[in-house]
């Protein structure tokens, strides 16, 4: 088990951050990058998800499918020790990088062109089940090739979709190798006079109902590409395998983050339990929005007790307050004080339930409740330094 998340960025080139949506999940892995760029390594932080807020984070006003480097005037803001490294950052573009996937595994530059431009196609590559997660292992395993980043942190979507990401393949596949696709596919390779034959009669009646709302077009559109896509489908099963492979090996960490809130830790757990029984390495928790657990002294104070020690503090002793307003003050803050101990209590039995369901020696870094949003090199750099403690 690990102590801390600076032994994580030393043995780890890939931290895969995964979590419910709203947790701070973009912001910690904008942190973890900008610390291990602050190492002195060559970081990229790749995310997936499509909310665009690691853009702000990171000081940029966008970010797109091409790698950005941050530069270093931004960069500066990060504090005084300055980045021994380079940071890098990308926003997974799902049309663009599907595409890169068809145009590496098809072979024939022609049939590319005609996948691409068919009108199926372009509605397919966005809606597919599990093709914008596909898409995204196939980027990461061409960053892990390139070696061109040593360290590499993966933001991914909200937990629901962070599954996909883990059985994107085969549900890619098992929707390409159905037995509705296969009907297309006989369509496609008909000649003029079997007709609607070559499908069955029942296939027949159901093919021809359709044309009749969408137009024969569309159906031989849909004939063509999958037809077409099933003769590059073995190369995406390979590349799935190889991607699985990567994902296994020690040199990859899985980091869930989530909040104390019930819904969260039980996604958390549920997302374990999906990591330990897929044999992927887990890594840790960082669990963020912790209320601080800060009791009164042991013997307790009085609203009388406080209203005197309001009355000597030097902003306010020369304001003239009347006791019943300092009494009336005390009492305010007794009770918000309350307020935040009930949440503390709760929080840390949430946090005493991740940690009962995944080992007392399980690294789990506490982040406390922020004034303000992390929207900046300057707190982002402040956040990593504090996950490095």
């Amino acid at each position: 088990m690990y102590r801390n998340f600076g032994q994580i960025l030393s043995s780890k080139r890939i931290v895969v951050c995964v979590g419910s949506g709203g947790v701070g999940k973009t912001t910690t892995a904008a942190a973890l990058a900008l610390e291990a760029a602050r190492q002195g390594r060559r970081a990229l932080v790749l995310t997936i998800d499509p909310a665009r807020r690691l853009a702000n984070s990171l000081g940029l006003e966008e970010l797109g499918h091409e790698v950005t480097r941050i530069s270093d005037e931004i960069l500066s803001a990060a504090g005084p020790d300055g980045i021994g490294g380079q940071l890098h950052a990308m926003m997974l573009d799902q049309k663009r990088a599907f595409d890169e996937v068809v145009a590496r595994h098809a072979s024939d530059p022609r049939a590319i062109a005609r996948i691409l431009a068919n009108p199926v196609y372009a509605q397919i590559s966005s809606s597919l089940a599990g093709a914008q997660e596909y898409a995204a292992m196939a980027k990461l395993q061409e960053f892990d090739r390139a070696d061109e980043f040593e360290t590499i942190i993966v933001d991914t979507p909200p937990t629901a979709h962070a599954l996909d990401f883990l059985d994107a393949p085969e549900k890619l596949t098992r929707a390409i190798d159905s037995p509705a696709i296969e009907w297309f596919r006989k369509l496609n390779n008909r000649d003029e006079k079997s007709g609607w034959s070559v499908v069955g009669r029942t296939g027949s009646y159901v093919l021809q109902r359709l044309s009749k709302f969408v137009g024969k077009q569309f159906l031989q559109d849909l004939a063509v590409f999958f037809t077409e896509f099933n003769d590059i489908l073995g190369g995406f099963r390979q590349r799935a395998e190889e991607t699985f492979a990567l994902l296994r090996t020690d040199s990859v960490g899985f980091v869930l983050i989530a909040s104390p809130e019930p819904l969260a830790v039980r996604e958390a757990l549920f997302f374990h339990e999906r990591l330990v029984s897929s044999s992927m390495p887990f890594a840790g928790f960082v669990v963020n929005k912790v209320h601080n657990d800060l009791p009164l002294d042991p013997g307790g104070q009085r609203t009388d007790d406080i209203a005197r020690l309001i009355a000597t503090e030097p902003a306010v002793a020369g304001l003239g307050f009347q006791p019943s307003t300092l009494r009336m003050a005390s009492e305010v803050l007794l009770t918000a004080h309350t307020e935040l101990q009930i949440l503390a209590r709760a929080d840390r039995e949430a946090i005493g339930r991740l940690l009962e369901a995944t080992g007392e020696s399980t690294l789990l870094k506490q982040v406390p409740v922020f004034r303000g949003d992390v929207h900046d090199i300057a707190t982002l750099a402040a956040l990593g330094r504090y996950l490095m403690d």
